[in-house]
């Protein structure tokens, strides 16, 4: 890809209803918004607006509400599957990706109401139908969680 191209790819925003198309889950458990800085089989950086209204927020914890670091990791799968989605034009009538698997995972900063999780993903080996990706969710220039982790295409149930 040239810088031109990059660039342009870069100012794709997916929204909410592109989201939704591509993936196959659903409110309280879709974990993003919204996705930009699309470049196709390297990199998105997908948006959660965290509110107090997560119905997760009830038990984790009260008086001291924080998003559970297994959500931030969903979310970034989240965002991994629809950067294979776009990239690839995946038919979500057929095919479904799976989360495979998680490795280095740090959780260091507690994602809170009213922070803006910022999802950064970005491959590191794609084969076939498999791709490894690593993947940081920050909240301002702090990082709260990183880590890699894998997805694979299959066929959807029937």
């Amino acid at each position: 890809m040239t810088g031109t191209e990059n660039a342009a790819a870069a100012a794709v925003t997916i929204d909410i209803h592109e989201i939704m198309r591509r993936l196959p889950h659903r409110p309280p458990f879709l974990l993003v918004d919204r996705a930009e800085a699309f470049i196709p089989n390297v990199s998105l950086t997908g948006i959660k607006c965290v509110t107090m209204n997560e119905p997760f927020f009830v038990g984790h914890f009260p008086g001291a509400p924080v998003m559970p670091g297994v959500l931030i990791i969903e979310a970034l799968a989240q965002t991994g599957a629809l950067l294979m989605s776009k990239s690839w034009e995946v038919d979500p009538t057929g095919k479904i990706i799976l989360f495979m698997s998680v490795d280095d995972c740090r959780f260091r900063h507690p994602v809170r109401p009213g922070d803006v999780l910022r999802l950064e993903v970005e491959v590191i080996r794609a084969r076939t139908d498999v791709v490894k990706f690593r993947g940081k969710g920050l909240v301002g220039d702090k990082v709260a969680a990183q880590c890699e982790f894998a997805a694979m295409l299959v066929n959807a149930p029937e």
